[in-house]
C-alpha cells in the first residue's frame, strides 16, 4: 500500500485541478490605507513602476506534483483534492514524509533569474514557508524544513538565500512569501486535538500560553527572514483568516521589527485591510475597473501555483492581453511558476515566457513606469500614459485565434495636432486622423499578428 499510495494520489490530485483548483481564490480586502513611512511610499512607487513580476511556490507538494499544500486540510470542498480510499491521518503522515524525498540536486537558482529576466520581469516573490509550515529557509525555530533533509548536505541547502542572491544579481526588486498559519507546528494544529479546518485547532482563550508560543515562533522566523537574508524589498504574508479579533499574531511587533531590519520594506498583509496592506493583490483575477491604490493581480501561469505534471499553462498571448490590461487598470501581474521538484523552471514554460519577453522587449514601452489614464479602455483597446502626463500608448489586446483589424477607432484620448503616431512594432509612422471626439488609425499590411502598442501625444 505505500508503495501505491503516491502514484494514486497524483492521479487523483491531477483530476482535481485541471477542474477545481482553478477557481478558488482568497477573498479581496476593501478599501486601502495609504501608509504615512516616507520611505515606504517611495518603494512603493518604484515597485509601482516594475508591473511584471513571478511567484515562486516550491515545497513539499512539489514532489509529487500536486496542490500545494492544501490537501492536508480537512474541509469537505471540491476544490482540496485527496484521495477517499485512504486515511486523513494516514494521508498526513505520507504528505509530511515527503520531507525525507525532498532532494532537488539540479536546483539552480541562476535558471530561475535568466528565465525570469528574459521574460521581462522586474520582481520576483519567493516562498519562504507555506501553510503546511515547511521551511524553505535555514530557520532556527523547527527541523521541519529544506536544510534539515537528504538535500541538507548540498552547497546551496539553504535555498531561499540563493534564490535571494540570484535576483538581487540581475537587479530584481525581491520579496518573501511567508504563510502566517502554520499547520506543521504544534502551537497552530496542536496533536492534541483533531485538525478540521484550516484555522488554529485549540481555544486560544482556554490556551492563551500556547498561543503566546505561536506568536513568539511567527515573529522569529520572520525576524530571520528580514535580517539573515539581505536586503529584502517585500514582505508578502498570506493566510488572510490569520488576523484579529480571534488569531492576532500582533502585526504591531511584527512590522515594528521588520522595518528595523528592512527600513522601507512593503508589508503585503493580503486580504487584512490596514496600514500593513501596503498593496492589495486580488487572486487569479483582474479587477472590473480601474483601482486608485496600487495593487497586483496574482495569477498562476498554469492552474496551480506550484508545479504539477503536463500542467496546461496559458499562452504567451494570453499573459500579454492580461498583463495589458492590469497595467491599464493601474495595477502589476505577479505570474506565479512554479519549478520542478528537480528545481529547475521546466521547458515548456520557457517557452512562453521568451514569447513574452520577446514582446516586451519591443513593446514595454507601453507597460513600464506607466500610470493609468482617465480614459482607459474601449474594447480590446487598452491606454496607459507616460509619467511625463503627455505620451500616451495605445495597447490593442489581441484576442487568440484573431486578426489585427485594419483600422482602429477610440473617442477621447485625442493626440496633439499634426503630432506623430507610432507603431512599436516597427516603430514606423501611422496615418491617422481625428474628426470630433474619434480618432482613426490605419494599421499597414504585413504587419506581425501579435497585440500592438501604439504610443503618441495628446492634446
Amino acid at each position: 500500500m505505500k508503495q501505491k499510495l503516491p502514484l494514486l494520489l497524483i492521479a487523483s490530485f491531477f483530476v482535481f485541478t485541471l477542474s477545481a483548483q482553478q477557481g478558488f481564490t482568497h477573498q479581496q480586502s476593501t478599501g486601502y490605507v495609504t501608509p504615512s513611512d516616507e520611505k515606504v511610499l517611495q518603494k512603493l512607487d518604484q515597485w509601482q513602476d516594475l508591473k511584471f513580476g513571478v511567484l515562486f511556490h516550491w515545497g513539499l507538494y512539489s514532489v509529487p506534483g500536486i496542490v500545494e499544500s492544501w490537501s492536508i486540510c480537512s474541509e469537505d470542498v471540491d476544490w482540496i483534492p485527496r484521495d477517499s480510499t485512504i486515511s486523513y491521518t494516514d494521508y498526513k503522515k505520507w504528505y509530511w514524509g515527503l520531507k525525507d524525498q525532498f532532494n532537488p540536486q539540479a536546483f539552480d537558482p541562476d535558471q530561475w533569474a535568466d528565465v525570469m529576466e528574459k521574460a521581462g520581469m522586474k520582481y520576483a516573490i519567493f516562498t519562504t514557508k507555506h501553510h503546511d509550515g515547511f521551511n524553505m529557509f535555514d530557520t532556527k525555530e523547527s527541523d521541519f524544513s529544506i536544510a534539515n533533509g537528504p538535500f541538507k548536505d548540498h552547497p546551496k541547502a539553504d535555498v531561499a538565500r540563493f534564490v535571494f542572491e540570484s535576483f538581487r544579481r540581475k537587479n530584481f526588486m525581491v520579496g518573501a512569501y511567508f504563510s502566517k498559519p502554520d499547520w506543521h507546528s504544534q502551537y497552530y494544529w496542536w496533536d492534541y486535538y483533531a485538525t478540521p479546518n484550516r484555522h488554529v485547532n485549540y481555544q486560544i482563550e482556554r490556551h492563551p500560553h500556547r498561543w503566546e508560543k505561536f506568536k513568539e515562533f511567527t515573529f522569529n522566523q520572520l525576524n530571520e527572514i528580514t535580517s539573515l537574508y539581505g536586503a529584502l524589498d517585500i514582505l508578502w504574508l498570506d493566510g488572510g483568516w490569520v488576523a484579529p479579533p480571534r488569531q492576532d499574531i500582533d502585526m504591531d511587533r511584527i512590522a515594528k521589527r521588520v522595518r528595523q531590519n528592512q527600513p522601507g520594506i512593503l508589508i503585503v498583509d493580503r486580504t487584512i485591510k490596514g496600514i500593513y496592506e501596503n498593496y492589495q493583490t486580488p487572486e487569479r483575477s483582474v479587477p472590473d475597473k480601474q483601482l486608485p491604490n496600487p495593487w497586483e493581480s496574482c495569477i498562476p501561469l498554469s492552474n496551480d501555483w506550484g508545479w504539477v505534471p503536463n500542467a496546461p499553462y496559458k499562452s504567451a498571448q494570453k499573459v500579454i492581453n492580461t498583463l495589458i490590461e492590469i497595467t491599464a487598470k493601474g495595477g502589476c501581474l505577479l505570474l506565479g511558476v512554479g519549478p520542478t521538484a528537480e528545481g529547475l523552471i521546466e521547458q515548456p514554460v520557457i517557452d512562453r515566457l521568451e514569447n513574452v519577453g520577446a514582446w516586451l522587449q519591443v513593446n514595454g514601452e507601453g507597460i513600464y513606469n506607466t500610470r493609468i489614464t482617465s480614459h482607459y479602455n474601449s474594447g480590446n483597446l487598452w491606454f496607459t500614459a507616460h509619467k511625463d502626463g503627455k505620451t500616451l500608448y495605445a495597447l490593442y489586446a489581441l484576442p487568440e485565434n484573431e486578426q489585427l483589424p485594419a483600422v482602429i477607432e477610440w473617442e477621447g484620448n485625442t493626440p496633439a495636432k499634426n503630432s506623430s503616431m507610432r507603431l512599436l512594432q516597427n516603430n514606423k509612422k501611422l496615418k491617422w486622423q481625428t474628426k470630433g471626439n474619434k480618432t482613426t488609425v490605419y494599421l499597414p499590411k504585413n504587419i506581425k499578428q501579435e497585440p500592438i502598442v501604439l504610443t503618441f501625444t495628446l492634446q
